[in-house]
């Protein structure tokens, strides 16, 4: 069976790491290794499907050269034999000048994800050849070709399953397969995306998908940690998480994984181990369906939180106001993370506002509305169970001279949430780490 390997952007961030993976990916165990773009890659192809949305083909053109020029150095320096420079510069040319005739024509989002897909499809293509030149076998392997979401923009794991198995089976002798995460086609065949973060859940698909032994998410973190390094100056990693608690932590903040990566695993039980490339030897972190062990375990931030505050011009039927309002979000596929309610009022949150315009236009028609935004949900996570007394007081307590606008608590046994102004962010979490974890 193959082990499913994923590095992110920065794990390909340079020739050297490029080259650095060879160690972690090539020994007798098969593998599956899932690449994201190189860092950078993908913002900059973001710029120039904005300068070509704006009709500003001078200013994308300008940015298609400097990044194909970042290339050209990259070339240089990763290969040492000639033959490999030209066909890695025949690579750069054929890709660049795919994403130069998009300046040709009429600009539209489908055509952006079809540049967007081009980073992973050189980042892929380029460790290939690397490992070429390295006499390493390997098979690249096109997303492209089992990769896809349906009419709701959700994996097609069936689909998924199906088709790559048909492309593995293509390669009965390979032990080393290259593939792209994040890229994928939609449900009429076109290039599509699985959004930022996608790569994860790239990795989390095909290990499903195959029911792998193990899925490793390679980052320059040691593992999960019990609470945002970045912030705080002492944390620790932590060694294993259920389902349940790693889905928490990673839906509310925790940047080493991305959200949506839990769920396929979890439905075919497939642990994932999040491992770190600048200290391999290290276990990382393991999640998997283990039995959590009772207790809180870490803390997450979430940034960027809306809060709408909508109260009921009406004083009765308070059951038809609230399906009034969740239909609203509904229609506008805008998910709600926190919700406090009295008789006459609910205030939510959310993270995504790009509907926030049209959805705030019905609300007005049945309801008073105020908009406050920079807010920032703290989660804590654990196994906190219903009948056991202390955990919320536990939370509270080390928030106390913290204006707390929302609490979340009982709805799950796996976390209490509370929504803060996000300047208090840093406290917040410097807080925690001290009454809760006592550092």
């Amino acid at each position: 069976m193959f082990l499913i390997l994923k590095f992110g952007g920065t794990s390909v961030g340079s020739p050297q790491r490029i080259k650095d993976l060879v160690s972690l990916t090539v020994s007798d165990a098969p593998k599956i290794v899932v690449l994201s773009a190189m860092s950078g890659t993908t913002n900059a192809l973001v710029a120039i499907s904005q300068a070509l949305y704006e009709k500003n083909t001078q200013s994308a053109s300008a940015q298609i050269q400097q990044l194909k020029e970042n290339y050209q150095k990259v070339v240089q320096e990763l290969f040492s034999k000639k033959e490999s420079v030209q066909k890695a510069t025949q690579l750069l040319t054929h890709h660049f000048d795919y994403i130069q005739n998009f300046t040709l024509d009429v600009f539209t989002p489908n055509e952006e994800k079809a540049i967007l897909a081009q980073g992973e499809l050189l980042s892929t293509a380029l460790f290939h050849y690397y490992l070429e030149e390295q006499g390493v076998a390997s098979v690249l392997l096109p997303a492209l070709n089992f990769m896809r979401i349906d009419e709701h923009e959700e994996p097609d794991l069936l689909f998924i399953e199906k088709n790559l198995k048909a492309e593995l089976a293509q390669h009965p002798s390979t032990k080393l397969f290259i593939t792209q995460g994040y890229i994928c086609r939609n449900s009429f065949g076109e290039i599509d995306n699985l959004k930022r973060g996608g790569s994860d859940y790239t990795a989390s698909l095909i290990g499903a998908a195959i029911q792998s032994p193990e899925i490793q998410i390679w980052t320059d973190i040691d593992g999960m940690h019990n609470n945002d390094p970045r912030v705080v100056e002492k944390t620790h990693s932590i060694s294993e998480l259920s389902f349940e608690e790693a889905a928490e932590l990673a839906y509310f903040g925790a940047k080493i994984l991305h959200p949506t990566c839990i769920l396929p695993a979890q439905k075919r039980n497939v642990p994932v181990r999040l491992k770190n490339t600048l200290q391999p030897q290290a276990e990382g972190t393991i999640i998997a369906n283990i039995p959590a062990q009772e207790g809180i375990k870490a803390v997450a931030a979430k940034d960027g939180i809306t809060v709408l505050n909508i109260k009921s011009e009406r004083m009765l039927l308070a059951y038809g106001f609230l399906r009034a309002v969740f239909e609203i979000f509904e229609r506008y596929k805008t998910p709600i993370d926190m919700i406090t309610t009295s008789e006459v009022a609910v205030s939510i949150t959310i993270d995504n506002d790009k509907q926030l315009p049209d959805v705030l236009k019905e609300l007005k028609e049945i309801a008073q509305v105020e908009v406050e935004k920079n807010q920032t949900i703290i989660c804590v996570v654990g196994l906190l169970p219903k009948d056991k007394a202390g955990y919320g007081f536990r939370v509270l307590e080390a928030l106390k001279n913290i204006p707390i606008r929302m609490v979340s608590y009982g709805g799950s046994t796996h976390n209490i949430s509370v929504l803060i102004d996000g300047a208090y962010k840093k406290e917040a979490l410097i807080a925690l780490n001290k009454h809760v974890f006592h550092y």
